[in-house]
């Protein structure tokens, strides 16, 4: 069984509010955003190969860099550019793969704190099942607004969504490589918008496999989430 892990780099920030140039390059106690999941990928040995999808030909010089001084093989390393949405730039990834691979991972890399466990119990999921994420359960109470609020939030009749049944996806979401490649291809074909893979694999009616992940993999999107998900770090290295 071959494995690709997709690493989306293309992102364009705007929740960062101009606090970063490039999010998956910024310093996070003092490496590189990407390096983080890199390096958890490369210890679990989930993955034979890397495909890195860029954001322009200055990014991808920058992240050639970084795979020298980590001592990856080229032989490994995949490139392609994204597109306009992440679902393009999924598309994009799981097209660069090379031949022979069955199973991609497909990773946000603002997600640095994923780790070599859950890594590993996704693997074996993806292997039995075509499809699997990583998620945890949502612990908050969480209402519905009326579709027709249209963005006016007094004196609204809120809808409560049983808890128990609700959990919150991350990345890496891992399927067989032929199946999300027809699920995005069908995205495609329908000028659909999905906001994650699972999304877009249920559009073709097939089932997921969730692993639940207890350890916080949180995604850095406002530039608040620097100082936390350092924290985290530090905490994990006590």
């Amino acid at each position: 069984m071959t494995n690709a892990a997709i690493l989306l780099c293309a992102g364009r920030a705007t929740r960062m509010r101009g606090a970063v140039a490039d999010k998956v390059l910024a310093p996070l106690a003092r490496r590189p955003v990407l390096e983080y999941s890199l390096r958890a990928f490369r210890e679990s040995k989930v993955a034979d190969f890397f495909v890195f999808v860029v954001r322009d030909a200055q990014q991808q010089a920058a992240i050639a860099k970084l795979l020298v001084k980590l001592k990856v093989p080229s032989k490994q390393v995949f490139f392609t550019l994204g597109g306009q949405e992440r679902q393009d730039s999924v598309l994009n990834g799981v097209k660069a793969a090379p031949p022979g691979v069955n199973n991609v991972f497909i990773h946000d890399c603002a997600r640095p704190l994923v780790s070599v466990k859950s890594l590993r119990q996704l693997a074996l999921a993806v292997k039995s099942d075509g499809a699997a994420v990583l998620a945890h359960r949502v612990t908050d109470t969480i209402k519905q607004v009326p579709k027709d609020a249209g963005g006016q939030f007094r004196r609204l009749s809120l809808t409560d969504l049983q808890r128990d049944t609700l959990w919150a996806m991350e990345t890496p979401q891992a399927f067989d490589r032929a199946l999300i490649l027809r699920a995005y291809q069908n995205v495609q074909t329908k000028k659909l918008r999905v906001t994650d893979d699972v999304a877009a694999a249920a559009l073709l009616g097939h089932a997921v496999t969730i692993v639940e992940n207890i350890s916080p993999n949180p995604k850095l999107t406002h530039p608040e989430d620097f100082a936390w998900v350092e924290l985290l770090l530090k905490k994990r290295s006590v």
